[in-house]
């Protein structure tokens, strides 16, 4: 431990530039994991915060964007209610549409048709909950487009009039669109195509896009056998992510990012122990002409990566942390989370100490003789 300080004090230059790289690395590190944290939230915080269990899709639906493809009917939510593992299953809608505001202000939005009263129903932080047919709960975030309480939005090529009457607490979305929750034959209705005063098909009444399933205390019900009865393809919760519009697609690609930056890392890290471990061959070969142990030498080495990399990995994970809160509620989806950082760091540290292990490993084939002038 005493030679391993006393050289980072005597190259102080090369280990501050190194820790520099891998200070970098770990700001780097921080910043894509806000980014993966905040296309999660912005993909699916709507479905993360529905009280259930799984969601039932009509058998045979694709997996990508699941939700617009799948269309199941009443009876298939009466199967499963039959369930003697589900506490609840409810018909769900879920629909993306455009729309504008009285005003003309044009909106996204991703229709969440519910049954007022039921345990799917948000609570509202703002306004009332749904109380008529046309009144829609909307996400918090919703505010930034400039929707308001009170304010009337009328969906595109339909004509068919919501009324704004409350705002949840939270940010609700789906497939990076605000969430409005409203009953579900106003739904059904949107879904069938009905235009303002046009006659609905009774049949439109009957269908939705999945069956919402609660298992009793919380537990996952057998999907197999509930699959079986009702004619569905279920899925659980973290499964239907899925089913929102990129989401996959745009997961894949930040954890190959991520597991390329990781890579990278231990690549810089191994790249500089080993030339630095060639570079002190002759002192190595001193010490274990003194007598000095291969389990010592490596200690000694481990100890000065130990040093750089933890030390450099703070000052960067402070670094990120401090840059990526400016970024919170810029408009970019980036969210901080604690877990994915911490995870992020350690495996930058342990990922780090591996490739400077397989460049100190060297230090056993070092030859005391050479300390003698055996090369000369």
């Amino acid at each position: 431990m005493f030679l391993a300080m006393r050289e980072l004090w005597f190259a102080r230059t090369r280990f501050l530039l190194m820790g520099a790289v891998v200070a970098l690395i770990s700001i780097l590190m921080v910043i894509l994991s806000g980014l993966s944290s905040g296309l999660v939230v912005d993909g699916v915080s709507a479905l993360q915060r529905t009280p259930v269990q799984a969601f039932a899709f009509a058998e045979g639906t694709k997996t990508d964007s699941a939700f617009s493809r799948s269309v199941v009917t009443e009876d298939q939510a009466d199967a499963w209610r039959a369930r003697p593992d589900v506490a609840r299953a409810e018909l769900f809608g879920n629909t993306i549409v455009n729309a504008k505001t009285d005003g003309g202000t044009p909106v996204d939005l991703t229709l969440f048709g519910i049954r007022p009263g039921s345990f799917l129903e948000p609570s509202v932080a703002e306004g009332t909950p749904i109380g008529g047919d046309t009144d829609v709960v909307l996400s918090d975030s919703a505010r930034a487009t400039g929707v308001e309480l009170g304010d009337t939005i009328v969906v595109d090529r339909l004509g068919t009039r919501l009324n704004v009457v409350g705002f949840t607490s939270d940010k609700r979305t789906f497939g990076h669109v605000d969430v409005a929750y409203l009953p579900l034959n106003t739904w059904q209705e949107i879904h069938a195509g009905v235009r303002l005063g046009e006659q609905v098909p009774p049949s439109a009444y009957t269908e939705a896009s999945v069956v919402v399933i609660e298992g009793v205390d919380g537990a996952l019900p057998d999907l197999a056998a509930g699959d079986a009865e009702a004619g569905t393809a279920a899925k659980t919760l973290e499964e239907s992510f899925d089913a929102s519009p990129g989401y996959s697609a745009e997961m894949m690609t930040m954890s190959m990012i991520i597991a390329f930056l990781y890579a990278i890392s231990a690549l810089v890290v191994g790249a500089f122990f080993t030339i630095w471990t060639v570079q002190r061959s002759r002192e190595i070969a001193v010490l274990r002409a003194m007598g000095a142990s291969t389990g010592f030498l490596l200690r000694d080495s481990l100890l000065q990566a130990v040093i750089v990399l933890v030390g450099s990995v703070a000052v960067g994970v402070l670094i990120g942390l401090g840059l990526g809160s400016g970024l919170e509620g810029s408009g970019m989806p980036f969210v901080l989370e604690t877990g994915p950082i911490v995870q992020g760091a350690v495996l930058l540290v342990v990922l780090g100490l591996v490739g400077a292990a397989l460049a100190v490993a060297r230090i056993v084939r070092v030859d005391p003789l050479a300390a003698l002038g055996e090369n000369r």
